[in-house]
């Protein structure tokens, strides 16, 4: 008799943007293991997390310092739940990688044990605030090009010549820049000349992943060298080089640079493929990093893990798998 083979499978976690009222609420009140990370997280802040997650309102989990703890929380009590779901025995699951958009990074490290939750909730918390307080409000932002190229993008940052970045390489054509208000209104009007189909200005507070970030990337730096990471159990490919890491020395320096650097979220996703995943599992509320996977990968198997309904499909799908 052979042993059963089971498919590669890289895990997703979200970043800002994600969250929704009620997330994480129907794990809380039905998986003992995703309660537990809900609770720690709760205990770990100074303000009402898990309220605010089941409850709201949508603008009380708004603000950066208050969104990034709560997506966190969220995405780890969904992974906590499949794990106890399957019964603490991930092996039919074959995780290979582990890949978050930005925020998501930190997730992906709990879920991988590098960090536990009582370290990660306050440290994310941290990042928001440093993050949020790096540029005076109105003063920066970000613009989501559509149906762009990396090189599109860096000609009209360059043609702009003020200061206005590459942030986030989505894929699928879509691409993110960060910058001062008024270089950003100059670069949709470069945008049109080239042709880019849409540009939409992102409601955020600030120009995340961009070299604006610096003073918060400073301050992090600090946070960080007090952190003592573990060994991931499985790499976690990093936002700032796309590469798969497993050397809890080199966290701080990636998490550091993640701040003012590019998400190069379709180059990660493409190296899980390269790993030979072909199967990726999304922990977590929105399934907005699902559909830009899926937009890279059009022929991998997707899942999305956001509310304990998406479970019983989800271990269906594993089990049947590993019967094949």
């Amino acid at each position: 008799m052979t042993s059963p083979s089971f498919p590669k499978t890289a895990l997703l976690f979200p970043g800002q943007g994600a969250q929704v009222v009620g997330m994480g609420r129907d794990f809380y009140d039905r998986s003992p293991a995703a309660r537990a990370v809900i609770d720690a997280a709760n205990e770990a802040v100074d303000f009402p997390l898990r309220d605010l997650c089941s409850d709201g309102p949508l603008e009380a989990l708004t603000p950066t310092e208050i969104q990034q703890p709560a997506i966190l929380t969220a995405s780890v009590a969904a992974w906590a739940a499949l794990v106890e779901a399957m019964g603490d025995d991930t092996s039919s699951l074959n995780i290979t990688a582990a890949v978050g958009h930005s925020l998501g990074e930190y997730s992906a490290l709990v879920a991988a044990g590098a960090l536990t939750v009582e370290q990660a909730v306050p440290l994310v918390r941290t990042r928001g605030a440093l993050m949020q307080s790096a540029v005076p409000e109105g003063v920066g932002g970000m613009a989501a090009l559509l149906g762009a190229d990396e090189e599109t993008a860096e000609s009209i940052c360059h043609e702009v010549g003020g200061e206005v970045w590459v942030a986030n390489l989505n894929g699928g054509g879509q691409i993110v820049l960060a910058g001062r208000v008024e270089a950003l209104d100059q670069a949709a009007t470069v945008a049109k000349a080239h042709g880019i189909r849409r540009v939409t200005r992102l409601q955020v507070s600030a120009p995340f992943h961009c070299p604006m970030m610096q003073p918060a990337a400073d301050a992090l730096a600090v946070e960080l060298a007090k952190i003592a990471f573990a060994p991931p159990r499985f790499p976690v490919i990093a936002n700032l080089d796309s590469q798969a890491n497993t050397d809890p020395a080199r966290l701080p320096e990636l998490l550091r640079g993640q701040v003012t650097s590019q998400v190069r979220f379709e180059a990660c996703v493409r190296r899980a493929s390269e790993m030979g995943c072909t199967r990726f599992i999304e922990c977590g509320p929105g399934g907005k990093v699902t559909a830009m996977a899926r937009r890279i990968l059009p022929d991998a198997e997707f899942h999305t893990l956001a509310s304990i309904q998406d479970l019983p499909p989800l271990l269906e799908s594993i089990e049947v798998r590993k019967e094949g």
